[in-house]
């Protein structure tokens, strides 16, 4: 499995992006998450579809102006973000999860498939 992140840019505080996630390869089996890294912090857990039937999860603080789909058949997932806010700054990661349980699906070493990464800047 291949991902390709795309998307990414420059937008002011309050605007909107829509990230996608294209696969190569069959990702029909897995949960497809996004994560984030911010200037000088760690990469952390931003959201994730399920892979048997589209239930989504999200953390916390982009709960409500985040949403995240996926088109099956055209293999691609995509991260619309509303709202934005000066700290959703960050390069974006898209990444496949194997995993069935809910457990270790907000865990980034349970992903073995990683996209480049797209950088997204909010000016306030």
């Amino acid at each position: 499995v291949q991902l390709q992140a795309s998307g990414g840019g420059l937008v002011q505080a309050g605007g909107s992006l829509r990230l996608s996630c294209a696969a190569s390869g069959r990702t029909l089996g897995y949960n497809m998450g996004w994560f984030r890294q911010a200037p000088g912090k760690e990469r952390a857990f931003v959201a994730v579809i399920r892979w048997n039937g589209g239930h989504t999860y999200y953390a916390d603080s982009v709960k409500g102006r985040f949403t995240l789909s996926r088109d099956n058949a055209k293999n691609t997932v995509y991260l619309q973000m509303n709202s934005l806010k000066s700290e959703d700054t960050a390069v974006y990661y898209c990444a496949a999860n194997p995993d069935r349980g809910l457990l270790t699906i907000r865990d980034e070493n349970r992903y073995n498939y990683w996209g480049q990464g797209t950088e997204v800047t909010v000016s306030s």
